[in-house]
């Protein structure tokens, strides 16, 4: 059902990648939630906590966004809001996150997960 006039709503946000169920898992350890089980390997959905639905879709020729380079966009990333970025920084570097880039002109840091889609861990300055 949709509202306000919009002509749909958001099911899920899907991310290509070679391996579905194991990117999948990498997402279900980072943010929580439960992989939706089904038969097919090629198309994997998590539902995370929030009910919010992430899929995971085969792309045999998939190539990593590049970022930073000026030449590329990274196309899409998650903006994951943490409690201690000193706590979750090395869980998520446990998990196979790759840090791109440190603390910038803010309270994030930028991640690539193990196929490269980046990300970045959020936290809200002590006030």
């Amino acid at each position: 059902m949709t509202s306000n006039n919009a002509v749909g709503q958001l099911r899920s946000v899907v991310l290509d990648c070679p391996e579905p169920r194991k990117l999948a898992g990498f997402y279900r350890d980072l943010l929580g939630g439960e992989l939706l089980e089904g038969d097919d390997d090629d198309w994997v959905v998590l539902v995370e906590n929030s009910g919010r639905r992430i899929a995971f879709q085969t792309a045999p020729q998939y190539e990593p966004p590049r970022f930073p380079d000026p030449e590329a966009s990274q196309q899409v990333h998650f903006d994951v809001l943490v409690d201690d970025i000193e706590q979750a920084e090395p869980a998520a570097l446990a998990l196979g996150a790759t840090l791109v880039q440190g603390e910038t002109d803010g309270a994030f840091r930028v991640y690539a997960d193990p196929v490269g889609h980046t990300f970045c861990l959020v936290w809200l300055p002590d006030e």
